[in-house]
């Protein structure tokens, strides 16, 4: 019998991906904010003598070696790791565009000295300058996001300069400039639109790194400080009971690989709706 059906394509395969990647993603932000405004435990106070229990009605991932809720430390912690991830990431968007644009069309002195600091910066691996800089800066989750931001601006100013030093060559370009548009006009209403496209891309791919980066500091103590519930926190928290309760490390564990997976399908999702191939790489 003649098999009459339709093979999934790359396409297709992304898109579905794509999709359940955003529904996961936006249930996950919904409990998170259910949480945020229906606290039924404080994150922060102790209980002594409920502590190390295991599932049950009255918690639902049971508690903690200080006798707290899980499942609401849980759901804030990833109100502050996913949270201040968009925050250093969105500020790292609007320093880093800005500079690439400006570099990009401007050239001459400034692309020179963009050129001589973004070298500077990528000298080294970006973990590396966030782990020394987050040192220097002090133990907090302020400092550790200032940490990242300057670290992860100079990737999106050279994706931006990269590709407007190629779209000003183009037509529409030299027009804008026949017609007399000042330089900001023609940055912002003909420029940006054509690599917005690129820049959300590796934004979407960005980001499970950021999350990740902000994980793995605030689980060495560099980023938040107890009794803070953030995931990489409630990681090291949980370090010594992890033989005799090691649900206290699986949980937060399988939310970071959850979201940064999740994460890592939207940007493939976004990459191949945007057709974005060599410009961008995760």
């Amino acid at each position: 019998m003649k098999d009459f059906s339709i093979p999934l394509s790359k396409k297709n395969k992304h898109s579905w991906q794509g999709a359940v990647a955003f529904v996961v993603v936006a249930a996950a932000l919904a409990g998170a904010i259910y949480t945020f405004f229906y606290l039924r435990y404080d994150p922060t106070l102790t209980n002594m003598g409920g502590r190390l229990q295991g599932m049950s009605m009255e918690h639902p991932l049971g508690t903690d070696h200080l006798g707290r809720d899980v499942l609401t430390r849980l759901f804030l912690g990833g109100q502050q790791t996913i949270g201040y991830s968009f925050l250093a990431l969105l500020a790292a968007l609007m320093i880093g565009v800005p500079f690439g644009l400006v570099s990009g069309y401007k050239r001459g002195w400034v692309d020179r000295m963009f050129m001589r600091i973004a070298d500077g910066f990528l000298a080294f691996p970006d973990t590396i300058v966030a782990i020394v800089l987050s040192g220097l800066l002090g133990p907090g989750i302020g400092n550790l996001v200032l940490a990242i931001v300057m670290v992860k601006w100079v990737s999106y100013a050279r994706l931006v300069r990269s590709s407007v030093l190629s779209e000003s060559q183009k037509e529409y370009v030299l027009i804008a400039r026949t017609n007399g548009l000042s330089s900001k006009k023609i940055m912002v209403k003909h420029l940006f639109p054509h690599i917005a496209g690129h820049v959300l891309v590796l934004a979407s791919l960005d980001l499970g790194k950021i999350i990740l980066l902000i994980s793995s500091l605030s689980y060495i103590g560099l980023g938040a400080q107890p009794p803070t519930p953030e995931w990489g926190a409630m990681l090291n928290d949980s370090r010594p009971y992890f033989q005799s309760m090691p649900s206290l490390m699986i949980y937060p564990g399988l939310a970071i690989v959850i979201v940064v997976l999740l994460t890592n399908m939207m940007g493939d999702y976004l990459r191949d709706r945007f057709d974005v191939k060599k410009e961008v790489q995760s």
